[in-house]
Protein backbone atom coordinates (compact mmCIF):
# COMPACT_ATOMS: atom_id res chain seq x y z
CA UNK A 1 0.00 0.00 0.00
CA UNK A 2 1.26 3.69 -0.78
CA UNK A 3 1.43 6.57 1.00
CA UNK A 4 -2.21 7.61 -0.41
CA UNK A 5 -5.69 8.24 0.90
CA UNK A 6 -7.41 5.42 -0.71
CA UNK A 7 -4.61 3.01 0.50
CA UNK A 8 -4.29 4.37 4.16
CA UNK A 9 -8.15 3.47 4.25
CA UNK A 10 -7.76 0.13 3.52
CA UNK A 11 -4.88 0.07 6.19
CA UNK A 12 -6.44 1.44 9.03
CA UNK A 13 -9.44 -1.18 8.27
CA UNK A 14 -6.80 -4.15 7.93
CA UNK A 15 -3.94 -2.82 9.98
CA UNK A 16 -3.25 -5.90 12.10
CA UNK A 17 -2.27 -7.68 8.88
CA UNK A 18 0.01 -5.11 7.86
CA UNK A 19 3.07 -5.85 9.89
CA UNK A 20 5.94 -4.58 7.68
CA UNK A 21 6.95 -0.56 6.22
CA UNK A 22 9.25 0.61 3.66
CA UNK A 23 10.88 3.27 3.69
CA UNK A 24 13.14 4.40 0.20
CA UNK A 25 15.81 6.91 1.07
CA UNK A 26 16.34 9.54 -1.51
CA UNK A 27 19.49 11.43 -1.00
CA UNK A 28 19.48 15.07 -2.10
CA UNK A 29 22.43 17.25 -3.63
CA UNK A 30 23.26 20.26 -6.09
CA UNK A 31 26.77 20.20 -6.18
CA UNK A 32 28.43 18.35 -8.74
CA UNK A 33 26.92 15.26 -8.16
CA UNK A 34 23.35 16.17 -8.63
CA UNK A 35 22.64 13.97 -11.58
CA UNK A 36 24.51 10.57 -10.63
CA UNK A 37 22.31 11.60 -7.10
CA UNK A 38 18.71 12.29 -9.16
CA UNK A 39 19.67 9.15 -10.68
CA UNK A 40 20.05 7.44 -7.21
CA UNK A 41 16.66 8.61 -6.12
CA UNK A 42 14.77 8.23 -8.94
CA UNK A 43 15.95 4.54 -9.40
CA UNK A 44 14.48 3.45 -5.93
CA UNK A 45 11.45 5.35 -6.44
CA UNK A 46 10.52 3.52 -8.91
CA UNK A 47 11.47 0.43 -7.66
CA UNK A 48 9.39 1.21 -4.64
CA UNK A 49 6.41 1.36 -6.84
CA UNK A 50 7.41 -2.37 -8.54
CA UNK A 51 8.05 -3.76 -4.77
CA UNK A 52 4.86 -2.29 -3.68
CA UNK A 53 2.96 -4.32 -6.50
CA UNK A 54 4.09 -7.70 -4.96
CA UNK A 55 3.40 -6.83 -1.57
CA UNK A 56 0.16 -5.18 -1.83
CA UNK A 57 -1.60 -5.49 1.49
CA UNK A 58 1.50 -6.82 3.14
CA UNK A 59 3.21 -3.62 3.61
CA UNK A 60 2.64 -0.03 3.88
CA UNK A 61 5.17 2.15 1.69
CA UNK A 62 6.03 5.40 3.37
CA UNK A 63 6.92 8.85 1.86
CA UNK A 64 11.05 8.75 1.20
CA UNK A 65 13.49 9.86 3.91
CA UNK A 66 15.34 12.49 1.92
CA UNK A 67 18.30 13.34 3.12
CA UNK A 68 21.13 15.65 2.08
CA UNK A 69 23.96 13.58 0.46
CA UNK A 70 26.79 15.20 1.57
CA UNK A 71 25.57 15.13 5.25
CA UNK A 72 27.07 14.11 8.13
CA UNK A 73 26.75 10.11 8.58
CA UNK A 74 26.24 10.46 12.08
CA UNK A 75 23.12 13.13 11.66
CA UNK A 76 21.83 11.18 8.74
CA UNK A 77 21.82 8.17 10.81
CA UNK A 78 20.18 9.22 13.89
CA UNK A 79 16.95 11.19 12.00
CA UNK A 80 16.65 7.58 10.03
CA UNK A 81 16.97 5.79 13.65
CA UNK A 82 14.38 8.28 15.07
CA UNK A 83 12.32 7.49 12.15
CA UNK A 84 12.04 3.73 12.58
CA UNK A 85 11.74 4.40 16.34
CA UNK A 86 8.53 6.16 15.91
CA UNK A 87 7.30 3.30 12.77
CA UNK A 88 8.17 0.22 15.25
CA UNK A 89 6.36 2.15 18.28
CA UNK A 90 3.11 3.11 15.89
CA UNK A 91 2.81 -0.81 15.65
CA UNK A 92 5.03 -2.18 12.53
CA UNK A 93 6.80 -5.37 13.37
CA UNK A 94 9.49 -4.98 10.46
CA UNK A 95 10.94 -1.50 8.96
CA UNK A 96 12.72 -2.28 5.65
CA UNK A 97 15.13 0.68 4.25
CA UNK A 98 15.51 0.54 0.31
CA UNK A 99 18.35 2.38 -0.93
CA UNK A 100 21.32 2.56 -3.78
CA UNK A 101 23.57 4.61 -1.81
CA UNK A 102 26.46 2.64 -1.06
CA UNK A 103 27.01 5.11 2.46
CA UNK A 104 24.21 3.68 4.06
CA UNK A 105 26.15 -0.12 3.69
CA UNK A 106 28.79 1.09 6.13
CA UNK A 107 26.72 2.60 8.79
CA UNK A 108 27.01 -0.04 11.85
CA UNK A 109 23.68 0.91 13.22
CA UNK A 110 21.64 -0.62 10.81
CA UNK A 111 21.40 -4.52 11.11
CA UNK A 112 21.95 -6.14 7.67
CA UNK A 113 18.42 -7.09 7.42
CA UNK A 114 16.48 -4.09 7.69
CA UNK A 115 18.85 -2.04 5.06
CA UNK A 116 17.96 -3.27 1.42
CA UNK A 117 20.77 -1.90 -1.00
CA UNK A 118 20.20 -2.48 -4.72
CA UNK A 119 22.83 -0.62 -7.24
CA UNK A 120 21.39 1.94 -8.94
CA UNK A 121 21.34 1.51 -12.80
CA UNK A 122 20.62 4.95 -15.03
CA UNK A 123 17.35 4.20 -16.43
CA UNK A 124 17.08 7.60 -18.27
CA UNK A 125 17.78 6.35 -21.98
CA UNK A 126 16.56 3.27 -21.52
CA UNK A 127 13.68 1.57 -23.80
CA UNK A 128 10.74 1.27 -21.37
CA UNK A 129 10.12 -2.77 -21.91
CA UNK A 130 13.94 -3.33 -20.90
CA UNK A 131 13.29 -1.04 -17.87
CA UNK A 132 10.21 -2.99 -17.12
CA UNK A 133 12.58 -5.80 -17.20
CA UNK A 134 14.89 -4.70 -14.91
CA UNK A 135 13.01 -3.60 -12.34
CA UNK A 136 11.11 -7.12 -12.28
CA UNK A 137 14.75 -8.62 -11.54
CA UNK A 138 15.73 -5.96 -9.55
CA UNK A 139 12.23 -6.32 -7.15
CA UNK A 140 13.05 -10.70 -7.22
CA UNK A 141 16.65 -10.19 -5.20
CA UNK A 142 14.58 -7.84 -3.05
CA UNK A 143 12.08 -10.14 -2.11
CA UNK A 144 14.78 -12.23 -0.99
CA UNK A 145 16.34 -9.61 1.20
CA UNK A 146 12.98 -9.29 2.81
CA UNK A 147 11.84 -13.08 3.26
CA UNK A 148 15.67 -13.30 4.91
CA UNK A 149 14.77 -10.09 7.22
CA UNK A 150 11.13 -11.65 8.52
CA UNK A 151 13.12 -14.50 8.99
CA UNK A 152 15.51 -12.86 10.94
CA UNK A 153 13.41 -11.45 13.18
CA UNK A 154 11.58 -14.65 14.44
Amino acid sequence: MQWKAKDIDVYLEEKEYIDTAVVPLVPIGLGQSMKPTVEKGEFIQLLSLHLERQFKGRMLFLPPYTYLSDEDESKKAGGLLKWKETIKESGFKYVFFLTSDPVWRNMEQFAPESLLFIPSIPLQDMDEQYKQSIMEDQVKQLMKGIVNGWQASV
